[in-house]
């Protein structure tokens, strides 16, 4: 069960992660954003007031459960770090190809392995270690197609911030099988829905003060801001891939490692609407690219399981 929900939270991230290119084309970045988190917990806030207020929900998939600070505590950093990764990845993916964002993207799953070497003292078996070196290579042969475009990896700080992104999303990663395993297995023992629900709350109140704050005194300086349906289907189609990821983490037998993996296959979407919709260019050395990541993918896969 757990494996098909993160096959179908992968296949609606590919077209949340499209939707989002769509969604910046010509957009200011902090708007978009701060309407994507409002969007997202208008979408859960009625889960939260029913199972708080009523029966309603009580026994069913939707039921959010409530808790004091010694809780929230937990999903206010939780929702810090998944911000801190979104603002980067949309000011990354605004100004580079869907075809270059979506599998430095697909490298996520290396991170938390290498995360898991260097600060939980795992130890990285044949299988997994040749998949490390494939996203490797796949990253080097990906910054040469990059250069055909004129994007240099060493010195576009558009890579960093798509790297720092994926490298955000990976601890992130890692903290949500900590926050839903259970206490007896040392984890935090939290409700899916209501990490879900309050991160998505809590990321709406500080990109509102962003918004204030930061973009608002010098709106008419900068990129102007113009309203797009896709703005909402960004943040429809992340709540259903998110739903469905969290689903899975909290079944018991879920592991994070292979979980992670399988939502990077994402980028096959991602990949397919970069192609097809946004025209973009120097597919065939891409298309290699993406292969060798998926391959490693596979081989991580193997090793993992």
């Amino acid at each position: 069960m757990w494996l098909i929900l993160a096959f179908m939270s992968a296949a609606l991230l590919g077209c949340y992660d499209s939707l989002k290119k769509q969604a910046l084309k010509g957009n200011a970045v902090i708007p978009v954003l701060f309407l994507n988190t409002l969007f997202s917990s208008l979408i859960f806030l009625p889960f939260i007031v029913l199972s708080g207020t009523t029966t309603v929900l009580d026994g069913t998939i939707l039921y959010t459960a409530s808790g004091g600070w010694e809780m929230h505590k937990y999903i206010l950093l939780k929702a810090f770090i998944v911000l801190s990764s979104w603002i980067l990845g949309y000011f990354g993916m605004k100004h580079l190809p869907l075809t270059i964002v979506g599998p430095i993207n697909a490298t996520r799953p290396v991170m938390v392995l290498v995360g898991a070497l260097l600060f939980f003292g795992e130890r990285l078996n044949v299988w997994q270690w040749i998949g490390v070196l494939m996203a490797v290579m796949s990253f080097l042969m990906l910054s040469r197609s990059g250069k055909k475009e004129g994007i240099d990896f060493k010195h576009d700080h558009w890579i960093y911030m798509i790297v720092g992104a994926a490298l955000l999303g990976a601890v992130s990663g890692l903290y949500d099988k900590y926050l839903m395993a259970p206490v007896e297995n040392g984890g935090v023992g939290l409700d899916r829905m209501m990490v879900q629900s309050w991160y998505n709350i809590y990321q709406c109140a500080m990109m509102g003060v962003m918004l204030w704050l930061l973009w608002w005194p010098k709106h008419e300086q900068t990129t102007p801001y113009h309203w797009s349906w896709s703005i909402l289907g960004v943040s429809v189609f992340l709540s259903m891939a998110d739903f469905m990821y969290f689903y899975s983490l909290s079944l018991p037998e879920a592991m994070i490692s292979i979980v992670s993996m399988i939502r990077r296959g994402s980028v096959i979407v991602s990949f397919l609407f970069g192609a097809w919709f946004f025209h973009e260019r120097n597919l065939k050395a891409k298309v290699v690219d993406l292969a060798l990541v998926l391959l490693g993918m596979v081989f991580l896969y193997i090793g993992s399981s």
